[in-house]
């Protein structure tokens, strides 16, 4: 059985007076306009693959707010997966770096629905139209890997991570670095503020230390401390500032659960997490990463 291809690929959009417009691509290899994407390179996350596609085939530099949906197809016999993202235009470029394309075009929604040559792109042109318009993205993550509890003589909280964990930390800290962040928000978990270090080094911030992420202290609910790391990334929407935010496993369920309304075990692996649109104080997108 021939294996399936991934893919991954944004929907670039700028605004304008009177609305937004959305790019679409030429490529006369196939005569046809579509939404700029391309093929995964070995071991890449589809987010950093959509970014680099984008930017090839655009020339433009974008950041990612919100997944929309999968497309799946057949591409010269085999399966086709594409993972699509709306993705906002922050740096005009020159010409595409990517010669497969011949012509970038912006156009509005409607006039891109008409002119993209796959149903399944128009359909991700009318998903991103129904989505309400982003103000805030925010990178949530669990720790990476600490040292382990019985290894460790001294407060649970002052745990470092291992060497594991370090690695994991830096292989996450150009993934969250996407959204442009000009936060970095921790739990006072040494895990948690150490997570982050890699990140604040390459985007020279200082990791802030929030409390209301850290997990219960006697006297202290569960519930009221998901309600105010709640309160504390619902604030970033409000405000229209992206951020990068790192707490422990129970906090980042206990506070999705309640963004969203939905009783969902909000689970990652060690330095995983979600990537969280906001429109205002209301959470529209939760993108597992």
């Amino acid at each position: 059985m021939a294996s399936g291809i991934r893919a991954a690929g944004g929907l670039l959009w700028r605004p304008v007076r009177g609305g937004v417009e959305v790019c679409l691509v030429h490529r006369p290899r196939y005569a046809d306009w579509s939404l700029p994407k391309g093929k995964l390179g070995p071991g890449e996350h589809p987010l950093q693959a959509a970014l680099r596609e984008v930017a090839e085939e655009t020339g433009a530099r974008a950041v990612p707010q919100a997944r929309l949906p999968r497309v799946r197809y057949r591409s010269q016999g085999r399966p086709k997966v594409v993972d699509y993202w709306s993705m906002r235009a922050v740096a005009a470029g020159g010409l595409p770096a990517d010669d497969e394309v011949d012509e970038v075009r912006w156009l509005a929604v409607d006039q891109a629905v008409r002119l993209v040559s796959y149903p399944h792109d128009a359909a991700v042109v009318r998903a991103f139209a129904a989505l309400p318009p982003v103000t805030a993205t925010v990178m949530l993550v669990r720790p990476a890997h600490a040292v382990g509890r019985s290894s460790w003589a001294g407060s649970q909280g002052g745990r470092p991570l291992s060497v594991a964990g370090w690695a994991q930390a830096r292989r996450l800290a150009p993934l969250v670095a996407v959204v442009a962040p000009v936060r970095l928000l921790a739990a006072s978990a040494r895990r948690c503020v150490q997570t982050l270090s890699p990140v604040a080094d390459l985007l020279d911030l200082p990791v802030e230390v929030a409390e209301e992420l850290d997990e219960p202290r006697a006297g202290q609910s569960q519930d009221e401390c998901a309600l105010a790391a709640a309160a504390r990334l619902a604030a970033f929407g409000a405000a229209g500032t992206s951020a990068v935010v790192c707490s422990q496993r129970p906090m980042i369920s206990g506070a999705l659960e309640r963004l969203s309304g939905r009783c969902v075990d909000f689970t990652a692996a060690h330095a995983g997490g979600w990537l969280l649109a906001f429109a205002g104080t209301t959470l529209i997108a939760t993108d597992p990463l």
